[in-house]
């Protein structure tokens, strides 16, 4: 990439790329230097978490994109909300129409005061704060073609059928992205016609699969076996490259090549019988291709194809065919009506029936489900901020795809319906309980009822962070009024406070609000939503150390829990707590565009469970030492150092000073271990003159680097080459997952050079309280009076596998810093990491890339280590408003006080391939409690009750 344009003409010259591989595809055109230096600027401090869900090339191409969302109830602004937060060039919002009472119920960008005004021009200031770098407008007159052929991409909601079918055919003929996005009480449509031939640039925006190679043979088919340390993960017809092959170095040069899967651990490739014969070493690589997809227009699929219909809901295998054809019934009543059915009108719903049955003589359905139909009917007056929640983030993630050419559109229509979250038993309609009175909640009580409206507003409810899938929450906990009465109440903690990388997301947080408390920001946001609200908002971490706060009383003043983290231990604690109280939990996650949804309920569904360790295999320590192979391996190792450089020894510099038992302590730990924490707080506390390491001035600081640079990527790497020589016995040593490295030599005119010299030493003169300078001229100029010592190879024994490691732990005494170095260290903040000016990222991606040259591993930007190094989860609006309308769709049904295990959803989705899950969530597990008789208990039987009865009780789980 070019970092600088010295010497080009901006937007002049055109550059094109040399060999190398693209992760999203190679450019069709040579690309302007004016396109990189965008690219350059995409704002990655506020796109941080969705730019590692997208990558930059696919941001840019959304930079470019306009787009039209006609229709700004609840539905149109969520799309709109979440397109905004993406970044594409501008949205333009339509909308004919003024806000009425029943707009409240969804919409959260209206108020009150709204009432009569137009919808779009109401919304337009609340979209506008969302992301400054997107153009926005509105538009109060009606869609025309001229209008929509402005935009790259048109999204209708709330629309007749004639106008999907006039504007979807226009759209289409255009090369128009064309979408069209529907609620109707607690069902949803989505559908996506982007053309006759649409390329798809990456399928799943996984990253590339890549692994060791082992052995190839020679044969038709040749088999490669991967080393056994990762599966490959490449599947049957995945194409992939070879490099630094020996032996059989033909495949260096082959283009990308198709495989056939053999097993987790070998694949097999063309002929390779007239190959060289393969020696060692090599890394096999995924190449991603494009595909083309072909849509048709709306007009053509009305009449119904199964395979342009999504299930999604294995509960209810047939159901999105039958809504397929109650959509279109429900817009030939409004045609012919001028008005949507009343709520649980059965005249209305016979009348659609009778539809629906006269459309199904053409497609002849072997279920039509005519109770879905009249359920469809009774609720299609509803507006449901979950629902909209649900289909707006599906819908929004659609207008990404378009833009960006990055995961798999939907082909071609989704379906989705959430009709269990009735009542089990048939509603007794009365005189006034669905009647709309004028209130913020008409949309809801078209659905539900007054008197359910009224256990809404009763409800006290936890929730448990204010982040992403937490702000989502709270508006929709505002939106449909829980805790909204006189007797409810939400309370909601978080400890954490708004930083920028949280803006993208996390829609209730502005850039005024960064450095205040997520959960009062929040708390302050939903209320202005809704000032019925009643909300409390606290800044405690959920665990033990508060159970002072959230104690017996507190847990069993509550109706339930929701859980918005971002780790497992948090959840399975809060998990723990609702099981002791018998509270139901609503739990959600998200990872990229990937998410899920569980709810507990108790002595029903089976609980989160205690938390499990993680699935992540942990790298050896002697593979961080001495043996990357991954750049996972080398960002590890760099991190390490940073923490042991500037963490830990400083800390124990300071206990020293600070702490009259520090030495006994110490010494306590074993001779070894103190031994190396005192040699570390001397050397901090004498002078570099006198042969410790403390810094008298600056010059001492750019010394000290230079030669722990010498010290970590020149002696360490001559010692283990020392230790062991390429050819051992005259076999390879340096064979599958050990690389064989080499030494680097220091150079100024290197950039990588200079990064680690820069952020080291600015870190270590931060350390001693010594003000550091980034003027590489001059540190260049102290560097010349360096004096580099010769390095002298030393007879050590180095541990080759972990076990030995631990043997001779004792032994490692006096090696250099690389083999001595402890792998152990605490957690990353990723606010820490996120702050651009304090050089700990810029030391670790130095670090990290160096360590990599030393073994030829592929180097990763500034970026991508970040995201490593910090274990950052990588997130977009999208899924997480997608989550969080499925969690409060449960929310309904433990309300409604459902006891059939049918009624509830566990859900698995992945928005980049549209891929769903809906499935019944496992039933509770039972306990066995042996005693003087034999009972069995559920796993929400509280064991301390059965110990005051049966003091010598033992609990199994079984």
């Amino acid at each position: 990439f070019v970092t600088s344009p010295v010497g080009l003409k901006y937007g002049k010259c055109r550059v094109v790329f040399g060999s190398g591989h693209f992760s999203e595809g190679p450019p069709a055109l040579p690309i302007s230097l004016k396109v990189l230096v965008k690219m350059a600027n995409i704002d990655e401090d506020f796109y941080s978490r969705q730019l590692y869900v997208l990558g930059h090339e696919a941001m840019h191409r959304m930079g470019t994109a306009n787009v039209l969302i006609a229709g700004i109830r609840g539905l149109g602004v969520e799309i709109a909300k979440n397109v905004i937060l993406s970044g594409v060039k501008s949205v333009t919002v339509q909308d004919e129409g003024v806000t009425l009472w029943t707009d409240l119920s969804s919409q959260f960008f209206l108020n009150e005061s709204s009432i009569g005004q137009n919808r779009a021009q109401a919304s337009l200031r609340h979209l506008s704060a969302l992301n400054p770098h997107v153009q926005l407008s509105s538009h109060t007159g009606p869609l025309d073609q001229d209008l929509l052929m402005q935009f790259q991409v048109v999204v209708l909601t709330d629309s007749s059928l004639d106008d999907q079918k006039r504007f979807g055919d226009f759209c289409h003929s255009k090369g128009i992205k064309f979408i069209v996005a529907d609620t109707k009480g607690l069902c949803g449509q989505l559908f996506c016609d982007f053309g006759e031939a649409f390329e798809v640039l990456d399928q799943d925006g996984e990253a590339p699969e890549s692994a060791l190679i082992q052995k190839i043979s020679q044969g038709n088919p040749g088999v490669v076996v991967c080393s056994d340390d990762q599966r490959h993960g490449f599947q049957d017809g995945s194409r992939v490259i070879f490099s630094e092959v020996q032996g059989m170095t033909e495949l260096n040069s082959l283009g990308p090549v198709e495989i056939k899967e053999r097993g987790s651990y070998s694949f097999s490739i063309g002929d390779t019988s007239t190959f060289s014969k393969y020696e060692r070493g090599g890394i096999v690589t995924e190449v991603k291709q494009p595909c083309t997809i072909h849509f048709k227009a709306l007009s053509e699929t009305l009449t119904l194809d199964p395979e342009l219909l999504i299930t999604n809901d294995f509960g209810k295998i047939d159901r999105h065919k039958t809504l397929h054809l109650a959509f279109q019934a429900l817009h030939e009543f409004v045609k012919n009506q001028q008005r949507l059915p009343r709520p649980h009108s059965q005249a209305d719903a016979d009348i659609i029936l009778d539809t629906v049955k006269e459309l199904n003589k053409e497609v002849k359905l072997e279920r039509l489900d005519e109770a879905a139909v009249k359920q469809f009917s009774f609720t299609a007056q509803g507006e449901l901020a979950p629902v909209n929640a649900f289909i707006g983030g599906l819908a929004a993630q659609e207008v990404i795809k378009a833009c960006s050419r990055k995961f798999t559109p939907l082909k071609q229509w989704f379906y989705f319906d959430s009709l269990e979250c009735l009542p089990e038993e048939d509603i007794h309609v009365e005189d006034g309980l669905f009647a709309l009175n004028g209130t913020r909640y008409d949309g809801q009580i078209a659905v539900f009822g007054s008197k359910f409206q009224e256990k809404l507003g009763r409800q006290k409810y936890f929730l448990v962070g204010a982040g992403a899938i937490g702000c989502e929450l709270l508006k929709n906990f505002a939106l449909i009024g829980l805790g909204a009465g006189e007797e409810g109440h939400v309370t909601v903690t978080d400890m954490d406070y708004i930083e920028r990388s949280n803006l993208n997301r996390q829609f209730l947080f502005r850039s005024h609000d960064i450095g205040k408390p997520k959960s009062e920001v929040a708390a302050r946001a939903v209320k202005a939503m809704n000032p019925e609200m009643n909300i409390t908002a606290h800044q405690n971490r959920l665990a033990s150390e508060s159970e002072q706060v959230y104690d017996y009383h507190f847990f069993s003043g509550l109706d339930g829990a929701a859980a918005a983290l971002d780790n497992v231990e948090a959840r399975a604690y809060l998990d723990s707590r609702c099981v002791e109280h018998k509270k139901p939990m609503l739990e959600g996650g998200t990872l990229g565009s990937k998410g899920h949804t569980l709810v507990v309920v108790p002595h029903l569904t089976e609980s989160y469970g205690p938390a499990k360790s993680s699935s992540k295999k942990e790298i050896p320590l002697c593979t961080l030492k001495n043996f990357p192979h991954r750049i996972e391996h080398t960002l590890q190792w760099a991190r390490d150092q940073f923490e042991g450089l500037y963490k830990h020894t400083p800390e124990n510099v300071m206990m020293y000073l600070r702490d009259n038992n520090f030495m006994s302590r110490t010494l306590g730990r074993g001779d070894v271990e103190a031994l190396q924490i005192f040699s570390e707080v001397w050397g901090s506390l004498v002078d570099l003159s006198s042969g410790g390491s403390r810094p008298r001035n600056w010059e001492d600081c750019v010394h000290w680097a230079r030669l722990k640079w010498e010290t970590l990527f020149n002696n360490d790497i001559r010692q283990l080459l020392y230790c062991f020589p390429p050819m051992s016995h005259g076999l390879p040593f340096w064979s599958g997952t050990k690389r064989c490295p080499h030494p680097l030599t220091f150079n100024p005119g290197n950039v990588t050079h200079m990064d680690y010299i820069v952020a080291a030493a600015n870190l270590y003169g931060q350390t001693y309280g010594i003000s550091g300078s980034t003027d590489r001229a001059m540190i260049r100029g102290l560097l010349d009076r360096v004096p580099v010592p010769q390095f002298t190879p030393q007879s050590l024994t180095i541990p080759v596998t972990d076990e030995e490691m631990e043997e001779s732990e004792s032994d490692e005494q006096g090696t250099n810093s690389s083999v001595g170095m402890s792998c152990v260290g605490l957690p990353f903040s990723s606010s820490l990491l996120d702050n651009d000016s304090n050089f700990h990222m810029d030391y670790i991606t130095a670090a990290s890339n160096l360590r990599a040259e030393n073994y030829d591993i592929p180097a990763v930007d500034r970026h991508e280590s970040k995201r490593i190094a910090g274990r950052i989860i990588p997130a977009i609006a999208t899924t997480t408003a997608a989550v969080s309308g499925l969690m409060c769709l449960e929310l309904y049904k433990l309300l409604q006080g459902h006891q059939s295990i049918t009624s509830y959803r566990t859900a698995f989705v992945n928005l980049a391939v549209m891929y769903f899950v809906m499935s019944l969530p496992s039933r509770a597990k039972p306990f066995t409690v042996s005693c003087i008789c034999t009972m069995v208990y559920l796993r929400y039987t509280r064991v301390e009750s059965l110990d005051a009865v049966y003091p010598s009780c033992e609990a199994v789980e079984h």
